[in-house]
């Protein structure tokens, strides 16, 4: 019987045990609000018999409450004192485009968070040596990671899985996890205000493009800038195309230059506008228009400010300020906002309202831009169109600043982007009035680029045939994954 309650009385003391690890847990537990408990606590009843001798036993009971650890909810994270950063780039720095552009941004954000930022880059990554680079920067402590590159994103992707307690971003992608999110600064709307003078400029109608690849991010691009190019063009009696022609390289100088030259001799345009991260369109226009200045080529520069390039060719460009977007991420990640468990459903898609991008092509020594090369302001001041939407008499030059504001002047846009990603975009106004009446306020901008009727071709089929209904307007969805023409684009294939 010594044997026997010796045995009882180490069970009981590791059930008493176990109930005072439970106990004591539930002191540090927010208190129950109801005496009922809820599905998820259980009630754990155990029951010991001792034997006493002639056939007599002794049961004890003894009754355990237990809540399981909750699930589904993210582990507390605390953002590291020192945010180490690293930027893998797939082009080299001085490329004075899309790489150039991404490391002024993370120059400006190294200065502005240096008492707790600590940044690095790799340029010239392939895809790839993408994950191997990436292996390489965690190895040396780097906590927080951007890949700026479509072609990273996959492998992105597979990084991010390996090093759950990391952040990673990548810009241009779509695919997301817990600890990866996904940003853009879309220039659409930009190529858009260029195509606009770009119809104005051309004597032959026909507009050249060079295209590093026709990814959407491109289609979507050059199809914007045709619209563009169409809307003024075909009011002063012009057949406009748009020739493309893709070089399969972001960055080949050599490569750009000769598309150039091929769709100017060849295919008789005289306007160029370019995805490829070099100069050197800018600088074959502006050779070119030096040695036939009866036949000028003119030139739209790309992400970066190309006028200093091309004074006498460079109208407008595209401008692109990535720290707007790296300052929004990294001061949210310092303050414990953005950690490696709520990245999902992070998805930045910053157009003209956010000023992350903008109509320029030169910025003046005190940070203010140059919107539109001041040569050729009174030409687009004297070429006179309708407003398609308003159908009033005006000029190509009030137009283009006339829908630059439109676009621009959309407070809520990126705000909302931070409640739902994508689903606000294309709302223009609401109704506010409390009862029976009207009283509208303009949440977004109130004029979208790819608004129907819209007719094109896919791609890869030019059998497929697409059509965008009137008074239909494409949001951020069909927008991001675009692989179809305008109808007045003359896609060349690669060159």
């Amino acid at each position: 019987m010594a044997e026997s309650k010796l045995v009882v009385g180490f069970i009981i003391a590791i059930i008493v045990a176990g109930m005072a690890a439970w106990y004591a847990g539930s002191q540090t537990a927010a208190p129950p609000t109801s005496a009922k408990l809820p599905p998820s606590v259980t009630t754990m009843t155990t029951t010991v018999t001792e034997t006493v001798g002639a056939g007599a036993t002794v049961t004890t009971t003894i009754t355990v409450t237990e809540t399981p650890a909750t699930t589904g909810a993210p582990p507390a994270w605390t953002p590291p004192k020192k945010i180490r950063v690293a930027w893998v780039y797939v082009g080299p720095i001085g490329d004075f485009g899309w790489t150039y552009q991404h490391d002024v941004g993370r120059r400006v954000v190294q200065a502005i968070f240096k008492d707790w930022l600590e940044t690095t880059y790799v340029e010239s990554v392939s895809e790839a040596k993408l994950k191997e680079v990436v292996e390489t920067l965690i190895a040396k402590g780097y906590n927080v990671i951007f890949t700026t590159s479509f072609e990273f994103m996959d492998g992105t992707l597979e990084e991010a899985k390996k090093h759950p307690d990391l952040l990673f971003f990548h810009c241009s992608g779509y695919k997301r996890w817990k600890n990866m999110g996904t940003y853009f600064a879309d220039l659409v709307q930009v190529y858009y205000l260029n195509g606009l003078m770009a119809g104005a400029l051309t004597k032959t109608g026909h507009i050249g493009y060079v295209a590093a690849f026709t990814i959407p991010e491109v289609v979507r691009h050059i199809n914007a800038f045709a619209i563009g190019a169409k809307e003024v063009g075909e009011q002063l009696g012009k057949d406009i195309k748009v020739y493309v022609i893709e070089i399969g390289a972001w960055f080949a100088p050599d490569k750009a230059r000769e598309a150039a030259r091929t769709l100017v001799e060849r295919y008789n345009c005289d306007v160029l506008a370019y995805t490829e991260d070099s100069t050197a369109i800018i600088q074959f226009a502006q050779t070119w228009t030096q040695q036939h200045p009866d036949h000028p080529v003119y030139v739209f520069s790309h992400y970066s400010p190309g006028y200093a390039y091309g004074p006498d060719v460079v109208v407008s460009g595209q401008l692109v300020r990535w720290e707007v977007i790296y300052a929004d991420i990294l001061s949210k990640i310092h303050a414990g906002i953005l950690t490696p468990y709520n990245l999902d459903k992070l998805d930045y898609w910053y157009l003209l309202d956010s000023g992350a991008v903008d109509l320029a092509c030169h910025v003046y020594p005190d940070g203010s831009i140059m919107h539109i090369n001041p040569k050729f302001v009174p030409v687009l001041k004297n070429i006179k169109i309708k407003d398609k939407v308003t159908g009033s008499e005006t000029n190509v030059y009030d137009l283009v600043m006339s829908r630059y504001y439109q676009m621009k002047d959309a407070p809520m846009l990126t705000p909302l982007e931070a409640v739902e990603p994508h689903k606000y975009e294309n709302l223009t106004v609401i109704n506010i009035a409390e009862e029976s009446g009207k009283e509208e306020k303009y949440m977004i901008a109130s004029f979208h680029v790819f608004t129907g009727p819209l007719d094109g071709y896919m791609k890869d089929d030019p059998s497929k045939k697409v059509h965008i209904p009137e008074g239909v307007v494409l949001g951020h969805d069909e927008l991001w994954t675009m692989q179809w023409f305008v109808d007045w684009v003359v896609y060349l294939g690669r060159g």
